[in-house]
């Protein structure tokens, strides 16, 4: 399977998905971090990968996606952004509401 298709499967196989450095745990840039925040405070469960251990991913994914930097989030299959917009959306609520959506159909399939 080449790395597109790697990435593809990825984003359909998580309803909600961050493509960060590091792992929730143990983010590995400031932006990670932050967006990790905001997910974990929405209360839903989300898979992630770690691109610092997957060049590939790393080198193909801004390619894929149309956008040049990390962490990325997908929801149900739909690039949302990156840092600065989740944090935006985290403030005004809408983040919660997307992910809650998400986790929930996520719960139910």
């Amino acid at each position: 399977m080449d790395i597109i298709d790697t990435i593809k499967e990825q984003i359909a196989s998580n309803s909600i998905l961050l493509y960060m450095k590091g792992s929730p745990n143990q983010p590995q840039c400031g932006f990670s971090a932050q967006t990790v925040q905001a997910l974990m405070a929405c209360g839903e469960r989300f898979a992630y990968v770690d691109i610092l251990s997957n060049p590939d991913i790393r080198a193909n994914l801004p390619k894929y996606a149309n956008w040049p930097t990390f962490p990325q989030l997908w929801v149900n299959g739909e690039l949302i952004g990156g840092c600065d917009i989740v944090s935006e959306m985290f403030e005004s609520g809408e983040l919660q509401t997307l992910v809650k959506e998400a986790g929930a159909a996520q719960s139910t399939s």
